[in-house]
């Protein structure tokens, strides 16, 4: 009876033994015969590949057992990975956009990470605001490497030449200040330059529909941009573009993006986030230039956060390798590397505290919008909310229907091809 007893402590000892071996994959690789990971990403900038491959080679000098193959995915990323993960030829590891979050997490093709993080890895260092875009049911399935908000950026020169001292704080002094700001210097009718740079696409236009307590999407997933409350904020954009005339479209100045035109001079004040200042700063070295928080409106302050986070396949065979890279990655010393040059924004707040980002004179403002900025997500199936906001309401920008028509239409359609989809 006593060596039954032992032979089932034996057993059960062994079957514990399994289950955390299970739980916690041990590396397989060594100096001499390292594992490979692919690890999968879009283009970037020749200055910031050239810093992701330094940060990379760093990490595999630190894990010898571990190479990392980058793949540059130049065109159709999501498509390119959503056909990969259907075909069991996903990357071990991957960027993931918050936008396209949502959508991965339910279909359960991610490895949630929550197992493998240790208490030493300081979870509670990230900001907040960035890890809720990668957390489904519960569980967190990917980490944020870096991030943006938006923030005004307002020419000083011009500002200096209309008087005004300091930047706007509300929608209705941005307004007031756009007037001044808006100049014809060649009197053919024509600004050379509007006060605003207005950019019309729905990431820029979110915070203006939450501003009076409107949703951009319910608790299903479906469009709920042409409630009141949502038009409330949208119609304060229209009424300037329209009825003042004090702002502008990238397409109105003969540009491609809100930055070129704020670098132009065509704009006096724009809407962009921390990869403007490395563009402006690059291209329009004599542009003078500062940064401040959003103006509130309705007396709320907004702002938006665009974060992509590092996500581990649920297919790869090399999940312990896989989580040393994202948690070098994502950790300390391997994101100081990463956003030490200014390219991204850490979402560490230790770091960001190491780096004085926070005292930085171009990007303080957009560090201080973390708190309160509105992650940039519209659901499971975010194209249809986006194509559809997009082309709708540039109609009504451009007075070819009231505004509550084109929402009501763009809502409609929306809703009709979410229901298609699912």
């Amino acid at each position: 009876m006593k060596r039954q007893w032992r032979r089932w402590v034996v057993l059960m000892v062994a079957v514990a033994i399994a289950i955390v071996a299970c739980q916690q994959p041990i590396p397989t690789g060594t100096a001499t015969n390292p594992v490979v990971l692919k690890m999968s990403g879009w283009g970037a900038s020749p200055a910031e590949q050239t810093l992701l491959n330094q940060v990379l080679r760093d990490f595999e000098a630190e894990h010898p057992h571990i190479r990392v193959r980058f793949e540059q995915i130049a065109d159709q990323y999501m498509d390119v990975l959503k056909t990969r993960l259907i075909g069991d030829a996903a990357p071990d590891v991957f960027y993931l956009d918050a936008l396209e979050a949502p959508f991965l997490m339910s279909q359960g093709v991610l490895e949630p990470l929550d197992p493998h993080i240790t208490p030493d890895f300081d979870l509670a260092d990230f900001e907040e605001t960035l890890l809720e875009p990668f957390t489904y049911e519960g569980r967190i399935y990917g980490l944020p490497k870096d991030y943006s908000t938006l923030a005004l950026f307002y020419n000083t020169e011009a500002f200096a030449e209309a008087g005004l001292t300091r930047p706007p704080q509300t929608w209705e002094e941005l307004q007031a200040y756009s007037k001044p700001l808006t100049v014809d210097r060649n009197q053919d009718g024509r600004p050379d330059q509007y006060g605003f740079g207005v950019i019309p696409e729905l990431p820029r236009q979110v915070f203006a529909i939450q501003a009076f307590g409107g949703q951009l999407v319910d608790e299903r997933g479906y469009a709920t941009f042409a409630s009141p409350e949502a038009l409330a904020g949208l119609q304060l954009v229209v009424d300037q573009y329209r009825g003042d005339r004090t702002s502008a479209q990238k397409t109105d100045v003969g540009t491609q993006s809100g930055s070129e035109m704020f670098g132009q001079q065509k704009v006096a004040m724009v809407f962009e986030g921390n990869w403007a200042i490395p563009y402006l700063t690059d291209t329009f070295p004599d542009l003078k230039f500062a940064t401040a928080e959003l103006p509130t409106m309705n007396g709320k302050s907004g702002t938006m956060v665009f974060t992509v986070a590092y996500v581990m396949s649920q297919q790869t065979q090399h999940k312990a390798e896989a989580w040393e890279l994202i948690s070098y990655l994502t950790g300390k010393q391997g994101m100081e590397k990463w956003t030490g040059t200014g390219f991204a924004l850490p979402s560490r707040k230790s770091v960001a505290q190491v780096l004085q980002y926070d005292r930085d004179r171009l990007r303080a403002a957009l560090v201080a919008g973390v708190p309160y900025a509105i992650p940039w997500q519209a659901g499971l199936y975010p194209a249809s909310i986006m194509n559809n906001f997009d082309n709708q309401f540039i109609s009504a920008m451009l007075g070819e229907q009231p505004l509550d028509q084109a929402m009501l239409k763009a809502q409609t359609e929306a809703n009709e091809q979410i229901r298609a989809s699912q």
